[in-house]
C-alpha cells in the first residue's frame, strides 16, 4: 500500500484511496477524535497534518459514499425547525 507524504518527507499514513472501508471508517473516527486537542495544544505543523490529513479521509469517505444518510436535524431546514421549535416553547401563548 502507497504512503502519503508530508511536504517535509515524512510518512502521513497509508492514502485513503488505499483504505479499506472499515478501516477509513477507524481513521475518521481518530482524527475526530483528537482534533480539538491537536487545534487547542499542536504545533502549526501538527495541525496543519492534522487537517490536511482530515481532508484527505474525509475527501475519500464523500467518494465512495455519495448518498450516505443526512438526518434531517443536520441540514438548515433542520436548524431552523429546531429554532422554532424551541422559540415556541419558551413563549407559549
Amino acid at each position: 500500500m502507497r504512503l502519503t507524504a508530508t511536504p517535509d518527507g515524512a510518512t502521513g499514513g497509508i492514502a485513503a484511496r488505499n483504505l479499506l472501508d472499515e478501516r477509513l471508517l477507524h481513521e475518521l473516527e481518530q482524527l475526530h477524535r483528537t482534533r480539538h486537542e491537536t487545534f487547542l495544544y499542536g504545533s502549526e505543523e501538527a495541525l496543519r497534518h492534522h487537517t490536511e490529513r482530515s481532508t484527505e479521509l474525509e475527501a475519500e469517505y464523500l467518494r465512495r459514499f455519495p448518498n450516505r444518510l443526512v438526518t434531517a436535524g443536520r441540514t438548515r431546514s433542520g436548524a431552523r425547525a429546531r429554532e422554532t421549535a424551541a422559540r415556541i416553547e419558551a413563549h407559549p401563548q
